[in-house]
């Protein structure tokens, strides 16, 4: 099961085509709305979550976390001590931590891009705090999945399918949907 933390001013695209993906191939994925059930996004687009942070369970049931980016959800993340200790769970764990567009800093800030291959959202690779900086628009280093924005989202979906399950599964996916 992995937790998609939404907070106020998220990019709708980057947390909504994972998670339909994720669905759609049966992996257990529940929003969570950080400081409220419904959550507006960076463009004014109101989303019901499926529980609040204030509900959430920190054990070996969950897979890994999703942080979607965008302004100023991104930073409403980082602010949220939930969050930060869904990421510590995680981390220590070795848990799958996925962060796109902007999210990535977060992890970056916490120390956890440490000599892995990361990406961003151009403008926010010094928040990468040792990371080895790659021009790929996805990267999967271990259990740490970064991508760079909106029109990679179902890309960044497709990883967290072939972490999780294997790379036919996202395939099988992608050509579903007729993905090229």
């Amino acid at each position: 099961m992995l937790y998609c933390f939404l907070a106020q001013g998220f990019e709708e695209v980057e947390a909504i085509a994972p998670i339909d993906m994720l669905r759609r191939t049966k992996i257990d994925v529940l929003t969570v709305g950080v400081g409220a059930k419904t959550i507006t996004g960076s463009h004014g687009i109101p989303f019901v979550c499926d529980l609040t942070d204030d509900q959430i369970v920190l054990n070996d049931a969950l897979d890994g976390v999703i942080l979607p980016g965008g302004m100023p959800g991104t930073l409403n993340l980082e602010n949220s001590a939930t969050v930060q200790k869904a990421l510590d769970f995680c981390f220590a764990d070795g848990k799958l931590l996925c962060a796109i567009c902007a999210a990535p800093s977060v992890l970056g800030h916490k120390g956890f891009l440490q000599n892995k291959e990361a990406t961003a959202f151009p403008g926010f690779e010094a928040d990468l705090h040792g990371a080895v900086l790659s021009d790929k628009y996805v990267v999967r280093d271990s259990n740490v999945i970064t991508a760079r924005g909106a029109g990679v989202a179902l890309d960044f979906g497709f990883a967290i399918i072939a972490a999780l399950k294997d790379k036919a599964s996202a395939d099988q996916i992608k050509a579903a949907i007729q993905c090229p």
